[in-house]
């Protein structure tokens, strides 16, 4: 019985010992993500988000619109003419669309796809906070206080995208090629601008 006790005593004693010098674990750092990957992923963001829809610019192809990817995200076409619409369009409860897809008309007014190429014209010369802003809060060029991104920029779905969500679109737009082109200003309806716009919930 003695043996046993002495036994018992040694093992938890050594027990003891072992768990009084153990290191705490240490915290290992996420690996740092490669330009490349947050490319890809930027990428993989962008073309299932539908950036193209309304920021690349169509042509007329064989089977209907497709989008000119020699114009790929440089939004709506300076200098380029909307056909004539009738008094009070976007007014009459419809929303119009040019057949390029970069021009809106509503009741909010005329409202221009922006240049999201990484043109000086376009997001060339954003930080990630601007282009943060304007994604998830609808500030226009991203710079709080301003006026809130007119339809049909869909901002408020995107307001939940993580950090580095927004981090992967921004690096993949910032190494697109640059595509010079200055959109036309939004033409607001006859009344004041709307307000800048509220926090999405």
């Amino acid at each position: 019985m003695k043996k046993i006790i002495v036994l018992g005593s040694f093992m938890s004693l050594t027990v003891w010992i072992l768990s009084c010098n153990q290191e705490p674990a240490k915290e290992v750092a996420a690996a740092p993500v490669s330009q490349d990957s947050l490319i890809r992923r930027g990428d993989y963001l962008v073309s299932t988000m539908g950036c193209d829809d309304c920021h690349t610019p169509k042509k007329m192809g064989a089977a209907g619109p497709e989008p000119d990817m020699a114009a790929r995200f440089s939004g709506h076409q300076a200098g380029s003419q909307l056909p004539p619409r009738k008094a009070g369009a976007g007014l009459d409860g419809w929303v119009l669309f040019n057949m390029s897809q970069t021009a809106t008309v509503g009741p909010w007014g005329v409202s221009y796809s922006a240049n999201i190429t990484s043109d000086s014209t376009g997001i060339g010369s954003w930080t990630e906070q601007q282009f943060s802003n304007a994604l998830r809060k609808g500030f226009w060029k991203g710079l709080e206080g301003t006026r809130g991104l007119m339809p049909p920029m869909p901002w408020p779905n995107y307001a939940k995208l993580t950090d580095d969500d927004v981090k992967a679109m921004y690096t993949y737009l910032k190494s697109t090629k640059p595509v010079k082109n200055v959109v036309p200003a939004w033409e607001p309806p006859a009344g004041p601008p709307p307000p800048p716009p509220a926090a999405a919930q």
